[in-house]
């Protein structure tokens, strides 16, 4: 090991021995933070990023797919119950295609694969359920294509064509769809579901089509089309109405300022109309045209006379002569002919009722009959048919607004708590790291420091040399320049320390012990002595 780093780690340890229990508490616990910090930091930035390898699985396709991955020592991750399957980004695809050709997942035939597996001894009520079966599941296919459809399910109930029957009944089909969540299906696409499904069906109609959702709404009902029910119809038209009012009140009063409501009574049955009419094309020549002409002239024979009472005619008794002409005329004309077939759904209005409450604290100057006038024109209001319309200024309750205010601002303030608080557990934690870091970092510079820096220290014993004979000059030291020019006699003996040299001896003996073990407390001391000795 090179001697800097030697020298440094002896500097290290001895400065760690000169600790006191509180800064080697600090120290050990700013060096775990920063290891735990560390460790987690590079776990972190180590971790790979996931991407979803399939979703949607069914459990048996999801076992199969994790053995495959164990296999292959691919880590993995389960999520939404088991049904989505998260692997590393540059795994993805490899492992896709080894899934694809192992056959996972592997799907249910659908659709019209289904008739791939009938064989020639099926009978013929086999196929007509496989037939219908695979329109079943090329229809659910097509509607879970849709933006917004999770999953869909179709059932066709298709009657059979027979001779011994004077009318067949129509088809009806029913739809299951469960949407993304947090999605909702607007009208347009119920609407598209219909009629996808209707086209797709022979003798189908879209009113025999029903959508339910998987939260069991109705989106459209059997005869009652796309719309609903009578009650949704009536609820829907409620809302549009009560909308358009809104609007036109509140460019008049302010908004919040109007509250409207709606009562409409709609029809809950749906009707078939057919009409012809008949008309006379005009300008037209005729289609067909034939004239008949009989005439005769010449003399009769006798009158025939009155029946008597045996049934015997009475001769008139007069002869003469005479004439006959007959002319019959017949033409076809081209007539129009219009016929008309209508199919009337329910949900039409047969009666509505508005009332408008508009608040007197801020529309005192609103004149009410122009006010009247305006909802009438927006709704749509038809008197003929028993349509009435109420408007009434009023003084206005400020609870409920109050209190939703309150509830907003505690709301607010509680996240902006929430927020204050995550900040603050957040600078709490960084700085006790850094805290612990910079403790630990100052703790060992100033150890390091002590130990370098030492003052000369006054034991209270003084060493003087005699001055050597014949001179005031203390003896010079051996090699020096002055020793080589003096004679040195022969040294006579020293006699033997008295008692107070051997008691500072042992002073020493036990400041050098002192030193050793505990330099921190002995420079204490020094520095103790060093201010005792200063002049006040």
């Amino acid at each position: 090991m090179p001697p800097q780093i030697s020298e440094f780690f002896r500097k290290l340890g001895s400065g760690l021995q000169g600790f006191t229990t509180g800064q080697k508490t600090i120290a050990i616990i700013g060096v775990a933070v920063l290891v735990l910090g560390t460790v987690a930091l590079t776990a972190w930035l180590g971790k790979p990023a996931y991407s979803p390898l399939f979703s949607g699985l069914k459990d048996t396709d999801a076992n199969g797919i994790v053995e495959q991955l164990r296999k292959d020592n691919v880590p993995y991750e389960i999520a939404n119950g088991g049904s989505t399957i998260l692997v590393p980004e540059e795994k993805v695809y490899d492992e896709r295609l080894k899934a694809a050709a192992a056959g996972l997942p592997s799907a249910a035939a659908t659709g019209y694969s289904l008739l791939d597996e009938l064989g020639v001894t099926s009978s013929e009520f086999q196929q007509s359920v496989t037939y219908k079966r695979a329109l079943e599941g090329e229809l659910a296919t097509t509607i879970q294509a849709m933006d917004g459809v999770k999953t869909a399910a179709v059932r066709l109930a298709i009657p059979q064509k027979s001779v011994f029957v004077d009318t067949t009944p129509d088809a009806t089909a029913s739809v299951f769809v469960e949407t993304q969540p947090g999605t909702t299906l607007s009208a347009d696409k119920v609407q598209a579901v219909v009629h996808l499904t209707s086209a797709a069906i022979e003798n189908l109609k879209p009113t025999n089509v029903s959508v339910v959702d998987s939260q069991g709404n109705v989106l459209s009902s059997v005869g009652g089309g796309a719309s609903g029910s009578s009650s949704k119809q009536a609820a829907d038209y409620e809302q549009r109405t009560s909308d358009s009012v809104k609007a036109v009140l509140d460019r008049v009063v302010g908004p919040g300022n109007a509250t409207v409501a709606v009562a409409a009574d709609v029809t809950g049955e749906s009707a078939q109309q057919r009409s012809e009419t008949f008309s006379a094309a005009a300008d037209v020549p005729a289609l067909s045209e034939s004239t008949k002409t009989e005439k005769f002239t010449g003399t009769g024979g006798g009158a025939a006379g009155v029946l008597g009472p045996d049934n015997v005619a009475v001769p008139g008794g007069t002869n003469g002569n005479g004439s006959f002409d007959s002319t019959n005329a017949t033409k076809n004309n081209a007539v129009n002919k219009v016929t008309e077939e209508r199919i009337i759904p329910q949900g039409a209005v047969k009666r509505q009722t508005i009332s408008v409450a508009i608040n007197q604290a801020t529309a005192g100057g609103v004149n009410l009959n122009s006010v009247r006038a305006l909802v009438t024109a927006a709704a749509g209001i038809d008197p003929a048919r028993g349509d009435v319309v109420t408007v009434e200024m009023l003084p206005f309750s400020t609870a409920a607004a109050d209190s939703a205010a309150a509830s907003l601002d505690a709301a607010k303030a509680e996240a902006e708590a929430a927020k204050q608080a995550e900040l603050m557990n957040t600078l709490i934690l960084g700085g006790s790291i850094l805290l612990g870091a910079l403790a630990l970092i100052v703790t060992v510079l100033i150890s390091l420091r002590r130990r370098q820096q030492r003052e000369p220290v006054d034991l209270g014993v003084a060493f003087e040399h005699e001055p050597l004979p014949g001179t005031d000059e203390p003896p010079a030291l051996e090699g020096s320049p002055a020793t080589a020019a003096i004679d040195v006699s022969p040294l006579t003996p020293m006699p033997l320390p008295g008692v107070e040299a051997l008691a500072a001896e042992r002073r020493r003996a036990q400041l050098d012990t002192m030193v050793a073990e505990s330099p921190s407390r002995t420079a204490e001391h020094l520095r103790g002595l060093m201010d005792e000795k200063q002049p006040v």
